[in-house]
This record gives C-alpha cells, sequence and structure tokens, in this order.
C-alpha cells in the first residue's frame, strides 16, 4: 500500500494530465502510481487497492495509457493476472515525431487555401499555425539529437542510469 506522500504526488500527476492533456484524472494517477510504485509492476487488484478507485477505472486507465504506449501488461508464465507497468518506451523522449508537425502544417494550408480571398487578419491565424507547425518540424529532430547526446553524457558522468531496458 503506497504511503500519503505517493498518494499525493499520484493525484498531483493525475491533476496535471487532465489539466495539460485532457487525460482523466485516473489515467493520470495510474502513471504517477506507476512512477513510485514498488513492486514496478502489479495486478489490476492491487493498482486499485492502491488507489482506492474501483477495477474498472484502473483497467479503463491501463487501456488508455496502454494506446499512448506508457504503460505495458504483462504475464508472467505460471500467473493467472496481468501485471501492469511503465512500458519501457515511456523513458524515450515523447513528441519529438516531425511528421506529426509536418502533417499540421499541411492541414493548416488546406485551411488556407480555404481563406484564399479572405482577409490578412482572418488569414493570420492558420499563417501563424503553419509557420510554427513548419519550425517545429524543422528543429524537433536536432533538438532530439542534442538531448540524447546530453542524456549520454549524464550517464557517462554517472548522473542518470544506464540505458533504459
Amino acid at each position: 500500500m503506497p504511503d500519503d506522500a505517493q498518494l499525493l504526488f499520484a493525484d498531483h500527476v493525475g491533476r496535471f494530465y487532465a489539466r495539460q492533456y485532457g487525460f482523466p484524472p485516473m489515467a493520470g494517477r495510474l502513471l504517477g502510481h506507476l512512477l513510485v510504485c514498488d513492486p514496478p509492476k502489479q495486478t489490476i487488484d492491487e493498482l486499485a487497492e492502491a488507489l482506492l478507485a474501483s477495477r474498472s477505472a484502473v483497467t479503463g486507465a491501463v487501456k488508455l495509457l496502454e494506446s499512448y504506449g506508457t504503460a505495458r501488461r504483462t504475464r508472467t508464465a505460471g500467473e493467472r493476472m496481468d501485471r501492469v507497468g511503465l512500458a519501457p518506451a515511456s523513458r524515450q523522449p515523447q513528441n519529438f515525431d516531425a511528421a506529426l508537425h509536418t502533417e499540421h502544417a499541411a492541414l493548416f494550408r488546406e485551411g488556407l487555401a480555404l481563406l484564399a480571398d479572405a482577409p490578412p487578419e482572418r488569414r493570420a491565424p492558420l499563417e501563424e499555425m503553419v509557420a510554427l507547425a513548419e519550425f517545429l518540424a524543422e528543429r524537433l529532430p536536432r533538438l532530439r539529437d542534442e538531448w540524447e547526446a546530453h542524456r549520454d553524457g549524464l550517464r557517462a558522468a554517472g548522473k542518470l542510469p544506464g540505458a533504459a531496458s
């Protein structure tokens, strides 16, 4: 059973992910719990007990986190229940996909085509969104490379644990 500080942390993560990303609070709470729980992989029943939630709420949160590649269910040979833990990919940089921003730019250009004869002030929001999407598509791959070099330096200096498993 988590202590009060761990539950408070899970609640803080839940509120942050609800506010910033529109996640259901339970999904954020589950993510927060998975970041600090021991053992790091737990059954749905254990998670429900720890988070003071229903099995169905936890199961829904697990499904959502799985869809984002953040959580993963595993089952050890001989066990009858899945265990839920953080997915290895969850430690990798997220949202660095330049293709997503290239697609955004194309989508916003489609909107601009609809406003071809509109006054500049009407086109301005879409033009700015195109410019931002193109900027991110260009810069994010380099930023990811910089992060990976920085992370590798921290690992070499012993300030971060070794490669993600």
